[in-house]
């Protein structure tokens, strides 16, 4: 069994200060093989306290030594990208196949370095300079569906800044959480600029985002977590960036590429065993291509092989847990009760898999807008295919969601199309499955979340803005902040 026994603060590995572990399973094996350390409240006293020390001299290094510290941490990260894949395969069941999840970190690294070098910390309004100056220390929540990259998108961007960071990641993903910590810890960050502290959300999680000396919180989560977190934020008027629940509608035009669409919409909906906020788990397909739609999608399903994550051949693995696994089985079984139409997979377990927490890939057809799978996230790879009569039904079903997270367009007139772009009330929408760039800001509309992450809107998330008179002359020698 693989062991993680301590925090990290202040630059150094320490022991909690009420020592006590959990043992973390193997969701494939449903058996133990890691035990990590876990913190609580007295820890986040002392992580706080370290980052708000770090904070003044760090807020005050140059962008180029800032630059350099990230470059220290993308040469660290890349050393150990096998060992990565490894752990999160055990951890949380993501196939190894699945190179995204470890080589996707590095790329936001670099993209953050890029950003920094040229970013106008400095500009000007007429005879004001304007002033962008890191807001403190961030507590960074992350969740074990995008277990390294969520995390590292989150940090990196802080760090840029300037900020110091205190870091929880979800405990079903406390072991690569540790990691990560040995990554920075590896790249001489200097102590307490980045901390660690695992724990559960209402001991640590929620210390962290009520405690006076954190000056933002940086969560990703449900939308139900994500309503604690603000509240608690609120206490002491913190910033708060939030990325929560999803339930994202792809829409498939009558003059769209079918088959396309639908094999696109059955991966993307499917990739990472569904357990994606930005999955498109509800099709709309105009009433007339229902049943031809139908065949394809069921035919994609059917190309996952489900099996061992470590196994380079698997594409779809385990769901993160048992309480994951209860909660989407029933969801099926809700919406079976609910008239939904199963056209394949269901509550068995898929063949050959007698344990681990194995779901087949689901689709279900006559699924009507007021239904359960319609409208709650069901975080696994279940998808639920609508039928509309015209452009103006599809998007009234799409918008009539508490989510606004993604959105999905498919269609062969781009003036058609872009009008219902436009007309998705959603934080990032892809026509045609173009692919998205992290160089452009991520983040949800509604309950789908607050503040935006990733480019130089993430970059902006850590800045606080200061007004500066009486300089006139320093003003106008700065480029103006409304070119």
């Amino acid at each position: 069994m693989q062991q993680f026994p301590h925090l990290y603060v202040e630059g150094r590995w320490v022991e909690p200060v009420q020592p006590r572990t959990v043992d973390l399973l193997d969701p494939t094996r449903e058996e133990p093989f890691a035990r990590v350390a876990m913190g609580s409240s007295a820890d986040v006293d002392l992580a706080v306290a370290a980052a708000r020390r770090a904070f003044p001299a760090f807020a005050a290094t140059t962008v180029a030594e800032r630059v350099a510290m990230i470059d220290r941490v993308v040469a660290a990260y890349e050393a150990r990208l096998e060992e990565f894949a490894e752990l999160i395969a055990h951890e949380v069941g993501i196939p190894v196949s699945n190179r995204a999840q470890v080589t996707g970190p590095a790329q936001h690294m670099r993209v953050a370095r890029d950003l920094l070098r040229d970013h106008p910390f400095e500009s000007s309004i007429g005879d004001a300079i304007v002033r962008r100056e890191p807001i403190g220390v961030v507590a960074v929540i992350s969740p074990w569906n995008w277990p390294v990259q969520t995390g590292v998108i989150k940090t990196v961007y802080a760090l840029a800044a300037g900020c110091t960071v205190v870091a929880k990641p979800s405990v079903e993903s406390a072991a690569s959480g540790a990691l990560l910590a040995q990554v920075l810890h590896e790249a001489q960050l200097p102590p307490g600029v980045f901390n660690l502290v695992n724990g559960a959300g209402r001991d640590v999680g929620e210390a962290l985002t009520r405690h006076p000396g954190v000056d933002m919180v940086s969560f990703t989560g449900s939308t139900a977590a994500g309503r604690a977190v603000g509240a608690a934020a609120a206490q002491t008027v913190k910033r708060t960036s939030l990325e929560l629940g999803g339930k994202s509608a792809s829409i498939v035009l009558p003059d769209a590429d079918l088959e396309r669409a639908a094999r696109w919409n059955v991966g993307r909906c499917f990739v990472n065993t569904g357990q994606s906020c930005h999955a498109p788990s509800r099709l709309l397909v105009h009433e007339s291509q229902l049943a031809e739609v139908t065949d394809v999608l069921v035919e994609e399903a059917g190309r996952f092989r489900l099996g061992d994550p470590m196994d380079p051949g698997t594409t779809m693995g385990p769901l993160v847990s048992a309480a994951q696994y209860a909660s989407v089985r029933s969801h099926v079984q809700t919406a079976l009760d609910e008239g939904a139409v199963l056209v394949t997979g269901g509550l068995e377990r898929p063949a050959g898999l007698d344990r681990g927490w194995f779901v087949q890939p689901t689709v279900f057809t006559g699924v009507t807008p007021d239904m359960t799978v319609a409208r709650e996230e069901v975080f696994g790879p279940v998808l639920a295919v609508l039928s509309y009569r015209d452009e103006a039904e599809a998007l009234q079903i799409a918008n009539d969601s508490p989510y606004g997270l993604g959105g999905y367009v498919w269609g062969g007139s781009r003036e058609t199309a872009r009008r219902v772009v436009n007309g998705l009330r959603a934080g990032r929408v892809s026509y045609n499955g173009a692919a998205t760039d992290s160089h452009t800001p991520m983040g949800g509309y509604k309950q789908s979340g607050t503040g935006r992450s990733m480019g130089r809107f993430g970059l902006e998330e850590h800045l606080e803005v200061k007004s500066v008179y009486g300089f006139q002359d320093e003003a106008r020698a700065l480029p103006s902040t409304f070119p």
